[in-house]
């Protein structure tokens, strides 16, 4: 593992922040999750850690950069986890995957999160969950003081709009924790004709 994050660091390849890690493994033991999709493999280290953290939770992971893709690669088959761990190279919103997940984890380009969760959104199985990081970006979302650069600026908007798209979400009870660089969990509401007829 410390491979990989010297790799990380030394190519400037975000990986996730280990008190996050630790968290987002936690939930998988706590709530026996046992089927995982990762939008944003980068090099593989948080699925890894996610498959890792129990020996039947499988893992399916989609990564877009083919460089990151093959590095994803060589380090699962380094674990020896090629048969818990499908790695997939495209971008996720081209792809269509009809299997449903008790959880979805989202990783990938920040601006494109509410897009993703769109899409994702139906392959949740019932009471799963939707797992975003970054939803601080380095304690920029929660700062007062204008951002100089535009794109960064941008970007940060972006996340604040995600935000509030889950606090608005009738689907989804999302809870934000301040651990790592912030994650957002997103429950899966019962449906509430289920709620009717089970009463």
């Amino acid at each position: 593992m410390k491979a990989i994050e010297k790799y990380a660091e030394e190519n400037n390849v975000p990986i996730m922040d280990k008190k996050g890690l630790k968290f987002l493994v936690d939930y998988i033991k706590t709530n026996n999750i046992k089927s995982i999709l990762e939008i944003g493999s980068a090099i593989g280290y948080s699925a890894i850690n996610m498959a890792l953290s129990g020996p039947n939770v499988i893992v399916t992971t989609i990564e877009r950069d083919e460089v990151r893709y093959l590095e994803a690669l060589r380090n699962i088959k380094r674990f020896d986890l090629d048969k818990r761990i499908n790695l997939i190279l495209g971008d996720a919103l081209e792809l269509k995957l009809e299997e449903k997940y008790d959880l979805i984890f989202i990783d990938a380009a920040k601006g494109k999160y509410i897009d993703y969760f769109q899409k994702y959104a139906p392959n949740v199985k019932e009471n799963g969950t939707i797992i975003s990081d970054n939803i601080y970006f380095h304690g920029l979302v929660e700062q007062n003081k204008k951002i100089e650069k535009k794109n960064l600026r941008q970007l940060v908007d972006k996340i604040k709009k995600y935000i509030l798209f889950l606090k608005d979400n009738k689907e989804f009870e999302t809870n934000f924790y301040k651990v790592g660089d912030g994650l957002a969990v997103s429950q899966k509401r019962k449906d509430d004709n289920e709620n009717i007829s089970n009463a």
